[in-house]
C-alpha cells in the first residue's frame, strides 16, 4: 500500500500554523469514525494498544511485533494519518532501528521515541530517565532506519515531570540538534513552560494531555505547539459501554431494549459495507 498521502499530510499539520487535536484511536472501526468525523491526525497510544492488544495495563509487557499489527490494522482501514507513541523503541538503539522498520512498513505517518528508562528495572521507586546521550543514540539510530523521508520522527520526553523543566529544555535542544522532526513534551501544566519550549526550539512541538491553564489551541498555535493530546477517552468509553451492555444482559434486559447501540446505519458505515456490495456485485456476479 501506498502510505505517501497521509504521510504528506500530517507534515503539513506539523509545518502548519494551527494546533490540532488528534483523535485517539485503537482498532480499525475507531480509526474509521475519526476519519469520517473529520479528524486530521489519529494517535494510537502505547499505553491503549497494551489494553486494546493484551487486556494489560500499560507496564512494557507488548511486544514490537504486536505493536506494529495493530498499527498496521489501523492504517489498512481507511486513509487516516496516523501518529504512533512507540515508546522507547522497544529496547537499545538497535531495536529503535528495527522499530522504525515495523512501523514505517505498518504505514504510520508519524511516531514517538522517548527517554525514559523502560520497562521500570527491579527495585525503581518511580520512572528514570536515561541519559542524555542514550537518549542522543536512540534519536539518531531512529533517523538513520528511517527510509521514507515524510515520516515524522519526533523525540519525546517526560523529563519535566522527572527532573524539572531546565532538565527537559536541555534534552529537547539535544534531539532538536540530533535532527529529530519534532519533540513532544509531556507533564506540561504551565504557560511559563510552554513559552520557555518555544524559546528553546524550533521544530513543531507535541504535547501530552496539557495543563487546564494552557488549554487554548490558539495560545498554543502561536508558540510553536501543533498537536496537543486530550488522552484517550474514546477507549474507557468503549469499554463501559460493552460493560454496560453486557450487564444489562446478564440481569435480564431484552436485547431490543438496549441503551446506546449503534443503528444499522451506522454500523453499515463503518464496516464500509456499500464498497463489499459493490465489490460483490463487480467481481462476483451478484
Amino acid at each position: 500500500m501506498d502510505w505517501t498521502r497521509r504521510r504528506e499530510r500530517y507534515r503539513a499539520v506539523i509545518e502548519g500554523e494551527s494546533c490540532i487535536h488528534p483523535g485517539s484511536v485503537y482498532d480499525p472501526i475507531s480509526a474509521r469514525i475519526a476519519e469520517d468525523l473529520g479528524f486530521e491526525v489519529g494517535m494510537f497510544a502505547g499505553s491503549i494498544a497494551s489494553m486494546t492488544v493484551l487486556g494489560a495495563p500499560d507496564l512494557i509487557v507488548m511486544s514490537l511485533t504486536e505493536f506494529a499489527g495493530q498499527a498496521y490494522r489501523i492504517c489498512r482501514a481507511g486513509d487516516l494519518a496516523l501518529m504512533c507513541d512507540a515508546d522507547h523503541g522497544y529496547g537499545n538503539a538497535l531495536s529503535v532501528m528495527r522499530t522504525v522498520e515495523e512501523l514505517e512498513a505498518a504505514g504510520v505517518a508519524a511516531f514517538t521515541i522517548e527517554d525514559t528508562e523502560l520497562p521500570a528495572p527491579y527495585g525503581s521507586d518511580g520512572p528514570r530517565l536515561l541519559t542524555l546521550e542514550e537518549g542522543v543514540g536512540k534519536m539518531k539510530a531512529a533517523l538513520a532506519a528511517r527510509s521514507d523521508p515524510r515520516l515524522v520522527i519526533a523525540g519525546r520526553t517526560s523529563a519535566a515531570a522527572i527532573a524539572g523543566m531546565d532538565e527537559a529544555l536541555r534534552r529537547i535542544a539535544a534531539y532538536e540538534a540530533a535532527g529529530v522532526d519534532a519533540v513532544f513534551l509531556t507533564g506540561i501544566r504551565t504557560r511559563d513552560q510552554v513559552e520557555a519550549i518555544a524559546a528553546t526550539v524550533d521544530i513543531p512541538v507535541i504535547l501530552g494531555a496539557a495543563g487546564p491553564e494552557i488549554q487554548d489551541l490558539g495560545y498554543l498555535a502561536r508558540h510553536g505547539v501543533r498537536i496537543c493530546l486530550q488522552g484517550h477517552q474514546p477507549f474507557m468509553a468503549a469499554v463501559q459501554a460493552v460493560h454496560a451492555t453486557l450487564k444489562a444482559l446478564r440481569e435480564g434486559t431484552p436485547p431490543a431494549d438496549l441503551a446506546g447501540v449503534a443503528p444499522p446505519e451506522l454500523m453499515r458505515n463503518v464496516t464500509r459495507d456499500g464498497d463489499y456490495r459493490r465489490w460483490i456485485e463487480d467481481y462476483l456476479g451478484g
